[in-house]
């Protein structure tokens, strides 16, 4: 028997998720987790650590193969989409990517779990995405509590990077760094990387007006780019931009690109637009050969050397 006969719906987000009058949110997306693990494919070892009892922020970290600890590896900093409302770190599928990632890029990659709308509304995904950085530079001088980071991250390098909603929040992170004068101390972010982003261009969105009622809308710069003033203090040296040609969100992405081209930042922003493909394309098709060049797209960015990137707009496709 449907458990949900007889009661009222009181807001759908498309079939991701929707809200009851009683209050009980149901997701819509089935829940596919894994632990955990050593990945015999490509050696990349992982574990979850807890930061934060009181609201369950936690991480999953990512190891790859590493021979000795006097190489220190890049580190990326990375937080998943879904809409603000679903998603996990410890998903099938952003498990499967982060080891890919972490793979490709020789590099250790954090992945961070954040409470989720609607029962935690915006910004508490935000803030939650700030603590787990703060948490992650508290090891920059080699004493934190978590050896992997200790003994080989590079606190000089460091990708912030994200998908859908979760590039949203990696964006509002730099930013926050970026008001920061340094952002938390002991950290350098190098790049921040935004794939299929979410963000409001033009007109307001109604998921906004639902999991951010304090939110001003378009003129939030949290959300629209074209609304932040400090864009182009955007304290980074390198912007990834990746778009897909069928995503709903692929205005935000040009709409973003362009916003952050006319604020006078002097970095180097690239974009990459996924011919023929939809949203989040490579997370449900990850072995098809424009995922598999996706991930290569962002393992190449956190391994260029920031200082020898060219200045300016570099388009390209996949």
């Amino acid at each position: 028997m449907d458990s949900t006969a007889g009661e009222e719906v009181v807001f759908q987000f498309l079939s991701v998720f929707r809200v009851f009058k009683s209050g009980r949110v149901e997701r819509l997306v089935p829940a596919d987790t894994v632990p955990p693990s050593t990945d015999s494919r490509t050696g990349v070892q992982s574990k979850d650590v807890l930061i934060d009892p009181h609201t369950k922020l936690s991480v999953r970290i990512y190891l790859p193969k590493v021979s000795t600890s006097a190489k220190k590896l890049p580190l990326l900093i990375y937080i998943h989409g879904g809409a603000f409302a679903i998603g996990s770190v410890a998903s099938s599928i952003y498990h499967s990517h982060l080891i890919s990632l972490a793979a490709e890029a020789n590099a250790v990659a954090v992945s961070v779990e954040y409470r989720l709308a609607p029962e935690n509304p915006l910004p508490a995904a935000y803030d939650d995405a700030w603590k787990a950085v703060e948490w992650v530079a508290s090891h920059s001088n080699r004493d934190g509590a978590e050896m992997w980071l200790n003994e080989h991250a590079d606190f000089d390098r460091v990708f912030i990077v994200g998908d859908s909603a979760g590039a949203n929040i990696s964006y509002n992170v730099v930013g926050r760094a970026s008001e920061n004068d340094n952002g938390p101390e002991g950290l350098k972010i190098i790049g921040l990387g935004l794939v299929h982003p979410f963000f409001m261009i033009d007109k307001p969105d109604k998921l906004i007006e639902y999991i951010f009622p304090t939110s001003t809308g378009l003129e939030d710069p949290r959300m629209n780019p074209w609304a932040n003033p400090g864009l182009g203090r955007l304290r980074c040296n390198r912007v990834l931009i990746i778009a897909a040609e069928h995503d709903f969100l692929n205005d935000r992405a040009r709409g973003f690109h362009a916003a952050l081209r006319e604020s006078g930042w002097k970095g180097s922003v690239e974009m990459v637009e996924n011919e023929g493909e939809d949203h989040v394309f490579h997370l449900f098709n990850p072995d098809c050969e424009k995922a598999v060049a996706l991930v290569k797209t962002v393992a190449s960015f956190i391994q260029s050397d920031s200082n020898e990137a060219e200045m300016g707009t570099r388009p390209s496709n996949l």
